[in-house]
């Protein structure tokens, strides 16, 4: 079986050599990317299972990597910068980024988000349901994993498919941030209630009519989230 391949992209090199040290004693295949246009070659050539993204470089910073990433691949990404204000962190999950990690940071922490990743992406055996279930305009295909809303099919990422499988599968019933950041993302992440608002954020320009006035996915104030069935 094929080892799990990490791309890391950063122009600091000593960041480039510690981590890759780091991953490859914990099995991990690296590759490297010293900036954001040579990191968009390397993916395409390799294909790597994960891109752990810098975003202060030169030639293209990792924001319009990121942007650039998303119109072709769905690759999960994990932001590792020194870029610390919440409009970064915000900005980057709105890109598709999967997780935000600030420097200086603790590599042992890194490992353990790289292991959550690992879970998402991973077979796992889910709770039998029907092929689809539909809410309203929405229709999700359980077979095909596709998303239709009004007929049309609407394109969702590997984070927004999960959770809204989640949200579907509970319809009518109120999911706790916790329990919700807990099944999608892991129980690393129960406390990061930013990072599921921003999904749901997400979720809901795709599928409401009006985004900002939600009838499908609904916010129980300080509680979680409730999917209304129509």
């Amino acid at each position: 079986m094929d080892k799990f391949s990490i791309l890391l992209v950063d122009d600091e090199e000593r960041i480039i050599n510690f981590l890759r040290a780091k991953l490859k004693l914990s099995g991990y295949d690296i590759l490297v990317a010293t900036n954001g246009a040579e990191a968009l070659e390397q993916f395409k050539t390799h294909q790597p299972d994960l891109v752990i993204l810098d975003l202060v470089m030169p030639k293209m910073d990792g924001f319009d990597v990121l942007k650039e990433l998303r119109t072709f691949s769905s690759v999960p990404v994990i932001i590792l910068s020194a870029k610390r204000a919440d409009v970064d962190k915000i900005k980057g999950l709105h890109l598709g980024a999967d997780d935000y990690l600030p420097k200086p940071f603790n590599p042992d922490e890194l490992l353990a988000r790289i292991e959550a990743v690992k879970r998402r992406i991973e077979p796992i055996e889910r709770r039998k349901t029907s092929e689809s279930i539909s809410f309203g305009d929405v229709v999700m295909d359980f077979k095909t994993h596709s998303v239709s809303v009004k007929g049309k099919a609407e394109y969702l990422t590997r984070i927004e498919w999960l959770l809204l499988s989640e949200l579907a599968q509970n319809s009518g019933r109120v999911m706790l941030y916790e329990e919700l950041l807990s099944r999608v993302w892991g129980p690393e992440y129960r406390n990061d209630v930013q990072l599921l608002r921003t999904w749901v954020s997400r979720l809901r320009s795709k599928l409401e009519d009006k985004p900002d006035d939600p009838k499908l996915i609904v916010t129980m104030p300080r509680v979680g989230y409730i999917l209304k069935q129509a």
